[in-house]
């Protein structure tokens, strides 16, 4: 693999992790009534976002849809069946519960997805558009639900009120 494929992958990854930290920060900042520290960090959040899809585009990993969704598949069966298995059991061995909570739920989550993907790649590849619906995330737990949020979420119990609809 030539070295600038070797850099694309790194600075893709380093972007990624920045954007979630600093957008992070962010919450934490309005959590302490620091309005333009917090403006600060997400608008450095949006420019690693930028950076991080310019990377992405340029190692030709963005495809038409069906590609993307089978990558979709692909990269959440291998967390929920190998990656969060691994990690949670040595969370649990080390003692570190708010870790293997998190690798619990994360887990959970992840196969919501793959089976999410799946279902919009089946209607895709019949030829079907796929349904009009709307999706919710858990704030807490980051649980995936279509058309309407439950009263409790079924992975971490957080009530209705946690869930925000995608736009």
């Amino acid at each position: 693999m030539p070295k600038t494929d070797e850099n694309l992958k790194s600075a893709f990854v380093g972007e990624s992790q920045a954007n979630r930290r600093y957008t992070a920060f962010a919450k934490k900042a309005e959590e302490e009534g620091l309005a333009q520290a917090a403006k600060l960090f997400r608008a450095a959040a949006e420019a690693e976002t930028i950076h991080a899809l310019n990377h992405l585009r340029i190692m030709g990993e963005v495809k038409a849809t069906a590609a993307n969704l089978v990558a979709a598949v692909s990269g959440e069966t291998f967390e929920f069946k190998k990656m969060y298995p691994e990690y949670l059991k040595i969370a649990q061995q080390e003692g570190n519960k708010q870790a293997a909570w998190s690798f619990d739920v994360a887990n959970k989550v992840e196969r919501i997805h793959a089976d999410l993907y799946s279902k919009a790649l089946k209607a895709l590849k019949s030829g079907k558009n796929l349904s009009q619906t709307d999706y919710y995330v858990c704030s807490v737990c980051g649980n995936t639900v279509e058309s309407s949020p439950p009263e409790r979420c079924p992975i971490c119990g957080a009530p209705k009120s946690k869930f925000n609809k995608v736009n």
